[in-house]
């Protein structure tokens, strides 16, 4: 609490200097009244008149399509006066199309709107008077419909926008979404690529963070992979990556942030969505509700997702033991059962017109049994030495819950101030049995593993935003994140006949892990004439770890870190550039952390390290944008440097023969270089096109076990291709069609590479009863599974592993909404942002 006060005395000192520098507090002495200090220099906004009369008056209003009740989002407005026919002040819609014009004088005006894609509107006769606001309440703009080239183009809202600090993947224009989980979605945004496990990477790296709503979960920093597949694709709206965070959010995430916002009440009254589908591979079933009136919103809903699969694995690893070669070939089938799920209540309340308070309790849920049957053949020097048989049933299981409570004070447009709090809680189980038989089937022997995890998260969060005159923005903030992880393991071991016994070959113990990070940050945003935008900022976080086993106690030093941003932007006439560096750290996740050792394949063996110190990285991005036509295209070149980063490393087990035991340590440094290159583009006004190609050089370097026992350093590069491409297309009568395919690259590892993959899906769907529902059919990969091959090659051993996964799919999906629904405005919230841990990587 010390080091958090301390934090606030700087940024409070830091923010008094800045408000000074740039125009005092608000209602401060030495002003104008409204928080601005009058001074020659003082400029105001570039498109209007400098020396416009003030007054005490406000227009206000709502954007929205004509079409449908979706908000038109940052439309354009100009106040004009009628008299001298010039513009006076301006302004642009929030992403709710909401837009307010305040301090106008007294006088007569017309208001001009205007938006690409959409007719400009212009409602004329606006008299203000002395100290009476005006409601201009729903503006409907009409889409633009017009013959160019002889080709009808009606606007639509892109597949792929980039937004001033962001890359946004518009899904809920994904026909294929119905009946899939997040990871289905992820595969097909620019930059990231999805693996068949579900592990996410951008541009090249696993160290990202993933929040929900802009909000954290105990679920996702235990394993991201799990927690997509918890979020049906059907409810996802967008998919914004964030590759150049600014100094408001975590230091965490090395390669950036991925923010999946999920599709919100922004209706009145009562309403059911049902959303279903069918597969031979998995099925799913959601129900969402909400309720609105007046001052108050209430949301309940939830879904559940089945899935059964098979796969089948191989496996040859090599090993040399006092001058002998030893050979393991092994194979196994494994079934796979499945059950996730997410249930949420929410609800919003107004208090006045300038404060709401919102507060959310969500529950998730992870079943996951599988049963692998491994034969398993030892030669020595060639000749077959033993053959084994084991049957695994292993248990993967969690259950989660995430409570917030935010709330948001409105002094004026742009200036607020908000609380943010959160309580995380996952529970894990990671157990197995195994069975021990000979070749006629017959039991031998049991081993039984058992491993408990719970992470607990705490989280306070203030932040305050003001803008000062009409161009710029500075933003502070204070956070406090408290993290408690504790891990218990055990080995049991019985005979063919009788109970479980304490396994005194396998090492058993806990682990406690407390982590508490205090952190603050400095925000300015500056905006000039010639159309350049600067966003500069920095922010201080300061870690301290108390870790202990059973046996001792594990010593990793405090440490603080001080992160700047720096993003610049500059728009050209239709393209805009833009340069951005940071500096990022990654904290290692629990499945990193947990030294339970994991032994249900006694061949390939993984287990955590305490130990673990994070990572740090420094970024720095060029990209350029343009829209040709009815084209946008994007072309971005990048660099990251890793240091201390976390690798994983593998080594033969010093007890068991021929088996191979994976850890991760801080050994390494990794440098990659690439570009990306992505568009979307109308080829008909109802046939849409997009795709793209990333490409990057990965460098990696650490310490590894030599052939005499020793450490020497190891090194491997390469490059790695990825790509994807999709097309959709509307027909008549609420008929649609759209069709995917992706592939990525050789992935390179410090100690080998894993081979590319690739997927593809078509589907088909029909709106029904004007749009209130759907039903459709698609097919993934329907001719044929994919095949994983990994390889790693050491001076101590060798090892190839080839993972079979059959999961061509074909699925039915129904959608329906029932409900009465009108727009109203959507109150707006705060929510605590935890970008700071390393995920997890899954393990066969």
């Amino acid at each position: 609490m010390k080091k958090l006060l301390t934090l606030f005395l700087i940024i409070f000192t830091s923010s008094e200097i800045a408000l000074a520098q740039f125009g005092g507090p608000p209602n401060g002495g030495g002003g104008d009244g409204n928080g601005r200090r009058q001074t020659s220099q003082q400029q105001a906004a570039p498109s209007f008149e400098i020396n416009t009369p003030k007054g005490n008056s406000k227009i206000s209003g709502f954007i929205i399509d004509s079409t449908a009740t979706n908000a038109v989002e940052f439309a354009n407005i100009s106040l004009i006066n009628k008299v001298t026919k010039k513009p006076v002040d301006g302004t642009m819609a929030d992403e709710k199309g909401k837009f307010s014009l305040t301090k106008v004088a007294v006088g007569d005006y017309k208001l001009m709107i205007s938006f690409i894609g959409f007719e400009s509107k212009t409602i004329d006769n606006i008299k203000v008077e002395k100290g009476k606001d005006i409601d201009l309440g729903v503006l409907k703009l009409a889409p633009i419909s017009q013959m160019l080239d002889g080709v009808t183009v009606t606007a639509e809202k892109a597949l792929i926008e980039e937004k001033v600090d962001r890359l946004v993947y518009n899904a809920e224009k994904d026909m294929l979404a119905k009946g899939g989980d997040a990871s289905d979605i992820l595969k097909k945004v620019p930059m990231l690529s999805v693996d068949l496990d579900g592990n996410v990477s951008l541009r090249g790296t696993t160290n990202i963070k993933v929040l929900i709503n802009n909000k954290p979960s105990t679920i996702v920093a235990s394993s991201i992979a799990d927690a997509l597949k918890m979020i049906p694709a059907d409810l996802i709206k967008t998919v914004e990556v964030i590759t150049s965070p600014s100094a408001k959010y975590d230091a965490e995430g090395s390669a950036g942030i991925i923010n999946i916002i999920t599709k919100k009440s922004s209706i009145e009254g009562l309403t059911l969505n049902v959303d279903s589908g069918v597969g031979l591979r998995a099925s799913n079933l959601g129900l969402n509700g909400s309720y609105r009136s007046g001052k108050l919103g209430i949301t309940l809903g939830g879904f559940g997702r089945l899935f059964y699969n098979k796969s089948a694995t191989s496996l040859e690893q090599s090993t040399v033991r006092d001058g002998v070669t030893q050979l393991t070939q092994q194979s196994s089938d494994a079934k796979d059962n499945g059950l996730f799920g997410r249930y949420n209540l929410g609800f919003d309340y107004e208090i006045s017109k300038s404060q709401s308070i919102n507060a959310s309790v969500a529950f998730g849920t992870r079943n996951i049994e599988r049963s692998q049957d491994y034969i398993t053949r030892l030669f020595s020097n060639s000749s077959l030495a033993s053959t084994s048989y084991r049957d695994v049933d292993s248990k993967d299981l969690s259950n989660s819950v995430d409570v917030n409570v935010d709330y948001i004070k409105t002094f004026k447009p742009q200036q607020e101030w908000s609380i943010s709090t959160q309580y995380s809680q996952n529970n894990l189980t990671n157990n197995f049995d195994a069975n021990i038989l000979n070749g006629a089937s017959e039991l031998l022997s049991r081993q039984r593993n058992i491993n408990g995890n719970t992470n607990r998260e705490i989280t306070l969060q203030t932040d305050y935003q003001t803008p000062i005159k009409q161009n710029q923005m500075f933003e502070v903030g204070l956070k406090s994140i408290t993290r408690q992880v504790d891990s218990d393991y055990q080995y049991l071991f019985a005979g063919s006949t009788g109970g479980y016994s304490t396994d005194a070959k396998n090492p058993s113990g806990l682990l406690n892990y407390k982590q508490m990070i205090s952190s603050g940050y400095v925000s300015y945003t500056y905006s000039t004439k010639n159309k350049y935008t600067f966003k500069v900022g920095t922010r201080y976080e300061y870690t301290t770890i108390d870790a202990n086993t059973d046996k001792n106690s594990i010593n990793i030093p405090s440490y603080g870190n001080l992160v700047p941003s720096i993003n610049i932007s500059k728009s050209l006439g239709g393209a805009t550039l833009k340069l951005a560096y940071n500096n990022r750290i990654q904290r290692p996740g629990l499945q990193q952390l947990n030294p339970n050792f994991n032994a249900s394949n006694a061949q390939n063996i993984t287990i955590g390290n305490p130990s673990l110190k994070p990572e740090i990285t420094n970024n720095v991005e060029l990209s350029l944008s343009k829209n040709i036509n009815r084209t946008y295209l994007n072309v971005s070149v990048f660099g990251r440097q890793t240091n201390n980063s976390i690798v994983r490393i593998s080594t033969p087990s010093d007890t068991l023969v021929g088996a191979i035991v994976t850890t991760f340590q801080n050994i390494g440094k990794q440098q990659t270089y690439g570009a990306n290159i992505f568009g979307n583009t109308f080829i008909t006004p109802k046939w849409s096109l997009n795709g793209g190609v990333d490409i990057y050089y990965n460098y990696l370097d650490g310490q590894a076990a030599n052939a005499t026992g020793g450490y020497s350093l190891i090194s491997n590069s390469g490059f790695t291709i990825g790509g994807r491409i999709s097309s959709q297309i509307q027909l008549n009568n609420g008929w649609g069609v759209q069709a995917f395919g992706g592939y990525r690259g050789n992935q390179v590892q410090l100690q080998g590479s894993q081979n590319g993959m690739g997927m593809y899906s078509v589907g088909v769907k029909k709106d029904i009863n004007n749009k209130k529902g759907s039903i459709g059919l698609a097919a993934e990969n329907f001719f044929g599974g994919m095949t994983m091959t990994s390889t790693l090659n050491t001076a101590q051993f060798s090892q190839k592993s080839v993972n079979n996964i059959y999961n061509q799919n074909i699925k039915l999906t129904f959608s329906y909404k029932i409900g009465n629904m009108k727009f109203v405005e959507q109150k707006k919230s705060k929510s605590v942002k935890n970008d700071d841990v390393k995920g997890g990587e899954s393990n066969n």
